[in-house]
């Protein structure tokens, strides 16, 4: 059996693609700027795999050629909503100073950290509230069991709702579940309403 690896760094080599160079950090800021500015997201630049597919391009200037003449405006219109988010994140950097970031660290490290650890207590606590029923977390002997806490006299396991495309993998949990998903400003959580008072 022979192994091979080949590093990120040497993609380019091979496909004999161009990189850019970019000054230290530029390229994190940029980044930054697009995931914030959903730039080249699909609905702005099209979907990559299936458009380098569809285009048949065998090389790269075919590639950026048949691109050109089927999406032509959408590499400024990225452009446009990262710059403008390039300039919002210059802004705030302006605003930072040592003791922002202080504030900054310990919110991550002290109050986001428990908040993580005790985000399924809290989500067991509505749900709980709902049936007006009490609750538990689960004990180590029944986490291994997918068993996240008790409503009641039921076990449940929870969840994030990007789990359920994923029920085809092998794992199986014999227990209700409660489904969440994050938004901006909270969490929505999905449960059968057969939890038994």
């Amino acid at each position: 059996m022979h192994t091979l690896k080949i590093k990120n760094k040497e993609i380019p080599e091979l496909l004999e693609a161009p990189v850019p160079d970019f000054p230290k950090y530029v390229s994190q800021i940029i980044n930054l700027a697009n995931q914030n500015a959903q730039g080249t997201r699909p609905k702005v630049v099209g979907q990559m795999s299936e458009l380098v597919n569809t285009s048949k391009s065998k090389s790269l200037e075919d590639w950026e050629k048949w691109y050109s003449e089927n999406y032509p405006n959408a590499i400024q219109e990225a452009t446009k909503k990262i710059w403008e988010m390039v300039k919002h994140l210059k802004n705030a950097i302006g605003l930072i100073d040592e003791k922002m970031v202080e504030t900054w660290a310990k919110d991550l490290v002290v109050v986001k950290t428990f908040l993580g650890i005790r985000f399924q207590e809290a989500i067991l606590i509505k749900v709980a509230e709902y049936f007006k029923l009490g609750y538990r977390l689960s004990v180590p002997e029944e986490e291994s069991k997918g068993i996240d806490g008790w409503i009641g006299k039921k076990p449940v396991s929870i969840k994030p709702d990007t789990y359920k495309t994923m029920m085809a993998l092998p794992e199986f949990i014999e227990v209700k579940m409660i489904f969440y998903s994050k938004e901006k400003n909270g969490i929505i959580i999905e449960f059968d309403d057969i939890i038994d008072k």
